[in-house]
């Protein structure tokens, strides 16, 4: 019977400006729990640090699990990357893994022991991870030097153990394993990223190597991406490694946004919208819906750019997103309405501009409205209308002491 002891970790001073970690009355900085494993696969023991989610306490949520080999050098950096790339919402919170492997059992990670580690993460420490914790099907897993190489063991055989791996200055298959992965009529896509550098030049052969060895015949349900960060060394690629590897793996788990409508047409417009949602929220249990996010962006991508005929086009193709709370307020109706009146749009603006006024009465925006509204009446000929309006803004505006009281001043004597 396995035999599971575990100890609070305690780290004092230690400096990780990502985290937030509870903090006790002597300043101890607790990150974690350790626990040691007695394996039978390894026979031998191993220690095994575990970080939970800052929400693992306040929900009953389940979390990917993010394993982490020679956790003695990683595992804090780990904590500190998943959480960085949280904020942003790149990446979902994880439960956190790291596998203690010091020297002399460092060892354990060369190839000739892979069937043996394969043993002991599937019968041994996966298991004792999802009876501890609340954890759901999704594994990711780093390997960093020879950990990189016991780590494509991991994923590329018959039975693979996780959905992602990470590889840091290293990677290592044979034609067979590509075979027996091919043949285990896995229906799921593992995602596989590697990182090295020319100057590494203890590993970079082998990740070169094993890069034309998948390059050749990548299963259809294997997504791998190779790139070498040159500038970087043996020693500093791994943090980078996991930063870029955990992006890849959830590569479409944020929701989108675009700096340009060239990038927007590049990618394949809202045809690849609709495709990119579908596949996000088949796979991680979101709507498949067009996010709102991503409607709001657009929407403010072609007022910001001036671009009336996208801005046309999303605010007919996204007007369910304008009844949110979002878009309760004049700012956006007069916002809305500017837009219109400037590419003489006319009607619409003054729908906007009525709206604004009716359900805003008293906000900082009714003089502009009402301004707004005098010239859209005016380019519609409707003198009077014109008139009325801009007296209004001009009773606003004295109300209010605002600066642009003489400017509608001048243009109600422009009218008459």
């Amino acid at each position: 019977m396995k035999k599971y002891i575990f100890r609070i970790v305690t780290i004092i001073g230690l400096v990780l400006s990502n985290l937030c970690f509870s903090q006790t009355s002597n300043n101890e900085i607790v990150i974690g729990k350790s626990y040691t494993i007695t394996s039978n696969s390894l026979k031998d023991e191993r220690l095994v640090e575990v970080y939970l989610p800052e929400s693992y306490s306040t929900t009953e949520a389940a979390y990917p699990v993010l394993y982490i080999f020679d956790g003695q050098m990683h595992f804090e950096n780990g904590i500190a990357i998943q959480k960085s790339l949280q904020t942003p919402g790149v990446i979902p919170e994880m439960i956190v893994v790291g596998v203690m492997n010091e020297y002399p059992s460092r060892r354990d990670l060369g190839w000739s022991n892979k069937e043996v580690y394969h043993s002991f993460l599937e019968q041994e420490l996966i298991p004792f991870v999802n009876e501890n914790f609340r954890t759901n099907n999704e594994r990711v897993l780093f390997g960093w030097e020879q950990g990189a190489f016991m780590a494509t063991y991991m994923v590329l055989n018959k039975k693979p153990l996780f959905n992602g791996v990470i590889l840091s200055n290293g990677g290592n298959a044979t034609p067979e394993m590509l075979t027996e992965f091919v043949n285990s009529n896995a229906k799921e896509t593992f995602y596989m990223y590697m990182v090295n550098s020319i100057k590494d030049i203890y590993t970079i052969q082998y990740s070169d190597k094993f890069f034309e060895l998948i390059d050749k015949s990548t299963p259809s349900n294997l997504e791998f991406k190779y790139e070498k960060l040159n500038e970087e060394t043996h020693e500093t690629l791994p943090y980078l490694a996991l930063f870029h590897g955990l992006k890849y793996f959830y590569h479409n788990y944020k929701t989108l946004d675009y700096s340009s409508f060239k990038e927007y047409e590049d990618l394949g417009g809202l045809p690849y919208l609709k495709k990119y949602f579908s596949e996000r929220g088949r796979r991680f249990g979101f709507s498949t819906h067009i996010a709102d996010e991503t409607k709001n962006g657009l929407i403010w991508l072609a007022w910001n750019k001036d671009n009336f005929n996208y801005f046309k086009f999303f605010m007919t193709e996204f007007k369910d997103v304008l009844s949110t709370k979002r878009y309760d307020s004049a700012y956006w109706q007069n916002r809305f309405g500017q837009m219109y009146l400037k590419h003489k749009d006319l009607d619409t603006a003054i729908m906007y501009f009525s709206n604004g006024i009716n359900t805003y009465g008293d906000s900082r925006e009714l003089s502009q409205m009402y301004y707004g509204l005098s010239k859209a009446f005016a380019g519609k000929k409707q003198k009077r209308k014109a008139i009325n309006n801009i007296k209004l803004a001009i009773k606003t505006a004295e109300n209010k002491s605002e600066e642009s009281l003489n400017d509608y001043k001048t243009y109600l004597a422009e009218l008459r």
